[in-house]
């Protein structure tokens, strides 16, 4: 499995090069996580659909805003 190939080959590395991996999967991360961020999750598009002809975008809008409060 991955797992075994990339301890493995962890156990081949000197020990100074250990804190130097660890360095690169915590950037690694940090960078999934950030672009995790950066992508919306648009899950609720069309689920307004049936205010459709009795509102417009912003008086939904406000109307969003008001129910928030």
């Amino acid at each position: 499995t991955m797992k075994v190939t990339i301890i493995e080959k962890l156990k081949q590395l000197p020990p100074q090069y250990h804190e130097e991996v660890i360095n690169f999967i915590d950037s690694l991360l940090n960078q999934e996580i950030s672009r995790q961020k950066k992508i919306p999750k648009l899950e609720w598009i069309g689920s307004l659909k049936e205010y459709r002809k009795q509102y417009t975008s912003l008086e939904l809008q406000r109307k969003a805003l008001d129910w928030r409060d």
